[in-house]
């Protein structure tokens, strides 16, 4: 927090309420923590302009939609200076939810979700294995997700 000294409190306490429920209108966050409903819109705006805020998400429920496979990959590269262009063949399959670039025993950790294992198979062999680059993949799939949440500031 200490790096930017144009975030305060009030920003955090923004961030907070909408992190909770990225719906709540601006006039509910300023009567929660005292400030106008012009003071919430003008700190958004410079949270979007500072890069902090990119965006807002649907927090869906793929299961509900068909998608009951989680899993996660990881990714061993032939060489670690491929990553920008792994990762921008990874891109292009929709199924890929994200992109990590790490250390350890794999170059690339992604999690991916699918319809049923057919279709995490199909994904597995006929689009990422295909990638030029992935020497291997090491696949776990997800039982169940117990925590999905965003970090509480303070």
């Amino acid at each position: 927090m200490n790096k930017n000294l144009e975030i305060d409190n009030v920003d955090i306490k923004i961030l907070s309420e909408l992190m909770k429920d990225a719906k709540t209108p601006y006039t509910e966050i300023a009567d929660r923590i005292f400030v106008s409903g012009g003071t919430v819109h003008v700190r958004m705006k410079k949270l979007e302009r500072m890069g902090i805020v990119r965006g807002s998400t649907l927090d869906i429920d793929f299961s509900k939609l068909g998608y009951d496979i989680t899993a996660f990959l990881g990714i061993y590269l032939e060489k670690s200076s491929m990553y920008e262009e792994v990762a921008s063949e990874l891109l292009k399959i929709p199924e890929v939810l994200t992109i990590h670039y790490t250390t350890g025993n794999y170059s690339i950790f992604t999690k991916i979700t699918c319809k049923d294992t057919k279709h995490l198979r199909d994904i597995l062999h006929n689009k990422i294995q295909s990638i030029s680059g992935i020497v291997r993949t090491e696949t776990m799939i997800s039982l169940e997700e117990k925590v999905n949440r965003p970090l509480q500031l303070s």
